[in-house]
């Protein structure tokens, strides 16, 4: 499968302490900074669920670039606190504020064109998820015990076609109230080359 990674997660470039996904692995090989990647130019969360933006955010840098992943591929997500790493030497919220705990998910859905597509309108299904485990530690937790990088495998029983991948972050240290919660957003278009089986979600 191919797919161009939309980065869609967010921060304020000063003191905040939020992330961007910008960077993507497949099985262990890194591909390198902003490959396949649409990564937004500011790094602050979509805290409106009813925003269009909910998708996979607002300001993005485009790329043409497409990443091939396999069915059944580990693949990683790298957050870091803004694009290119660290703000600054020393900082302490890198990748994220250990303050910020929350689950990671990933959602696919399925399009004409993985490059050219847009969000709106997308029927998009969950195909994994890091919440909270018995231990009492998140999947931030996990991500920033892994440098910045969160995993999932990708399915093996998604249709062939072409989809954008949608890579969630939640920050539940505010969602004590109505619109306190922070999505950082990304998503890749892919195609998925091989089909192993029929199932595309029901939206």
């Amino acid at each position: 499968m191919k797919l161009s990674t939309l980065a869609a997660v967010a921060i304020s470039a000063t003191a905040n302490a939020h992330t961007i996904f910008q960077r993507v692995s497949v099985n262990g090989a890194d591909q390198g900074q902003l490959i396949g990647v649409r990564a937004p130019s500011v790094n602050n969360p979509v805290q409106n669920v009813t925003s269009s933006s909910i998708a996979c955010n607002t300001g993005t840098l485009s790329s043409s670039s497409t990443i091939s992943i396999a069915p059944g591929a580990k693949v990683g997500a790298w957050w870091q606190h803004i694009l290119g790493g660290p703000q600054g030497a020393n900082d302490a919220d890198n990748p994220i504020a250990a303050s910020h705990k929350g689950p990671i998910m990933v959602y696919l859905a399925k399009v004409d064109s993985a490059v050219s597509s847009g969000t709106a309108g997308l029927k998009w299904f969950k195909v994994a998820q890091d919440t909270l485990d018995s231990a009492g530690k998140w999947g931030v937790d996990r991500m920033i015990a892994g440098g910045g990088w969160s995993y999932f495998v990708m399915p093996t029983c998604v249709a062939s076609g072409e989809y954008l991948m949608r890579v969630e972050l939640v920050a539940l240290h505010s969602a004590y109230e109505v619109g306190g919660a922070q999505f950082y957003v990304s998503s890749l278009p892919y195609m998925l080359a091989l089909e192993l089986g029929t199932w595309e979600g029901g939206g």
